[in-house]
């Protein structure tokens, strides 16, 4: 297991301050800014901690409202709003120096049985045995932005192998779409609660990339003011976390200057295990106003 997988599984583990109240920690990094993902795993973690062994997460809607401070710890307001015969309902607020910095409302819901269908899972493009994993593409793809070279280069958690590199290697406008496969750098304790913090953690990556790609940018460019404001995800199969996910990713539509995107996590085997939608702030600087 990887030092960064270890480290995500510690910063998942929060520490309880009192009942309802919990505290988590952002990893040593250069980021000046906490991940909006781990904020949304850590808040559902707080959540999980209030809910019977029995109820698992099915979905969560979160809005970002301040940029994460990563050098001080994260306090997590729990908030039980019902506790229903199947299904029970939490509101979690994330506060930093005194001010909440994000809201989630999770609902969590008995195991049943009942109908079943889902999309498939797209059958074009390679699998990720057969694409070069990130340090490699820092030789074979020398044209790729700077800021996203650094980000690679750096131990993570995660290991992300996109299918088309066209969005970091051009400037022409493409179409808003791209498919990565996503996997931890270390087993995931069989846990369903933990697995599924683990899943909003890495869903909230590359996401919001997918809505510049018609604008011929990318999210790293120097004139764009670039932040997640809400996330959105639901929970549809249990998944082990054990192998690779497809990461399936369209922007609808961009406007307002913000841009909105849509995911979906498949198994490699096909299984369609959750979806995410996300809106975000993407503001040409020059026109910036606050």
């Amino acid at each position: 297991m990887s030092a960064a997988m270890q480290e995500l599984l510690a910063i998942l583990d929060l520490e309880q301050l009192e009942h309802n109240l919990y505290r988590g920690r952002s990893p040593k990094t250069s980021w000046q800014r906490v991940f909006g993902g781990q904020t949304i795993a850590q808040a559902l973690v707080a959540a999980q901690r209030t809910v019977g062994p029995d109820r698992f997460v099915h979905s969560l809607h979160g809005y970002f409202m301040l940029p994460g401070d990563s050098k001080v710890p994260v306090v997590y307001e729990v908030d039980r709003i019902r506790d229903g015969s199947s299904f029970t309902t939490r509101r979690v607020r994330a506060i930093q120096h005194g001010e909440a910095i994000f809201s989630l409302e999770a609902s969590f819901q008995v195991d049943e049985v009942g109908l079943e269908h889902q999309m498939p899972m797209p059958s074009d493009g390679p699998g990720p045995d057969n694409l070069p994993n990130q340090r490699e593409l820092l030789e074979l793809a020398p044209n790729v932005p700077e800021p996203i070279r650094r980000y690679w280069a750096r131990e993570r958690p995660l290991e992300i192998r996109p299918v088309d590199l066209a969005h970091y290697e051009t400037r022409e406008k493409l179409p808003p779409r791209q498919n990565n496969w996503v996997r931890t750098t270390g087993a995931v304790p069989d846990d369903r609660a933990l697995q599924s913090a683990i899943l909003a953690y890495l869903s909230d990556m590359t996401l919001l990339d997918t809505s510049t790609f018609p604008h011929g940018r990318v999210i790293a460019d120097a004139d764009i003011q670039a932040a997640s404001l809400d996330h959105a995800m639901w929970f549809h199969r249990r998944h082990g976390l054990n192998d690779w996910l497809l990461y399936t990713q369209d922007s609808p539509s961009s406007s307002g200057a913000r841009g909105f995107s849509r995911g979906a996590l498949y198994a490699r085997d096909g299984t369609l295990v959750a979806s995410v939608a996300q809106e975000g702030l993407i503001r040409l600087r020059s026109s910036a106003t606050a």
